[in-house]
């Protein structure tokens, strides 16, 4: 199964999107936004940066997990990870998004 973008609105009535693997899984999730339109755009940006490793800024929190952001090209953040136990985990992670991002279809549960 392809991986797929859920683009949904939140309590606050803000529009977000989150990419899922194709087992279901949440791989990447986005910031709220006033327009869907905007978070529509977020989704086709998603798709076209997610297969440039230069895009993804890896960190580490407070709390020594590790997590992700993909950026475009402008360096804002377009998504972010969870947090993963470990450096690989979180490494597994991008490949995912890599992977899954161009081609995922998105569910409009809007």
């Amino acid at each position: 199964m392809a991986g797929k973008f859920e683009l949904y609105t939140d309590n606050a009535g803000e529009f977000r999107f989150r990419l899922k693997a194709g087992n279901g899984e949440n791989i990447l999730a986005s910031e709220g936004y006033k327009q869907k339109a905007s978070a529509e755009n977020g989704i086709e940006s998603v798709r076209k940066n997610s297969g440039e490793d230069a895009r993804y800024e890896r960190k580490e929190t407070a709390a020594g997990k590790h997590m992700f952001n993909l950026k475009a090209t402008n360096g804002q953040v377009i998504g972010t990870s969870q947090s993963y136990a470990s450096a690989s985990g979180r490494d597994n992670g991008i490949d995912s998004v890599m992977r899954n991002a161009p081609d995922a279809s998105l569910d409009d549960q809007t």
